[in-house]
């Protein structure tokens, strides 16, 4: 199976050959060039073969169901997905990782997309339709408590402003 260390490489090396320009928006009607793998962080334990669906609790907002899924084929994006949905719910745990399949079209997250950076450089995507959860990666690594603390910070700060608005 490819890492997410591959890809980034991969991907890093190809855009900047590329350049940011070469960017073509990924659509619910154009996303079959996008390929995995995929991932999914998460702070909920699931089964491999257990599908994801929308209408369910925000991992970041308490009481806010959302209307998507989110996935990413960077195993960094995922990574983070993870630690925010964890350190967001106070739970202390570790959260999971899946390697995931859309079962469906799938769109860019527009809340990453054309924001900070052009384009979609964390290759995080959203969806209407169940993801298969095909496997768990157990040995990935976390942030260092400083950096999370930080990004922590940094939500804490745009919740205070009125600003950590999710794009649902």
């Amino acid at each position: 199976m490819t890492t997410g260390d591959d890809r980034t490489a991969r991907d890093s090396a190809e855009g900047e050959r590329a350049g940011y320009d070469a960017y073509e928006p990924v659509t619910f009607e154009r996303c079959d060039h996008i390929e995995g793998p995929f991932y999914h962080g998460t702070r909920t334990a699931f089964e491999v073969g257990d599908e994801l669906v929308a209408g369910h609790g925000s991992n970041y907002h308490d009481g806010r169901v959302s209307n998507n899924i989110y996935f990413a084929a960077l195993l960094e994006t995922a990574v983070w997905g993870a630690e925010l949905a964890t350190a967001l719910a106070g739970n202390g745990e570790r959260g999971h990782i899946y390697v995931v399949e859309p079962r469906g079209p799938f769109e860019d997250d527009p809340n990453v997309t054309n924001k900070k950076f052009p384009g979609n450089i964390t290759e995080s995507y959203r969806t209407r339709d169940p993801l298969r959860i095909l496997a768990e990666v157990r040995d990935w690594e976390g942030h260092p408590p400083e950096v999370l603390k930080g990004m922590l910070d940094n939500i804490a700060r745009l919740r205070a402003q009125g600003l950590d608005v999710i794009e649902d």
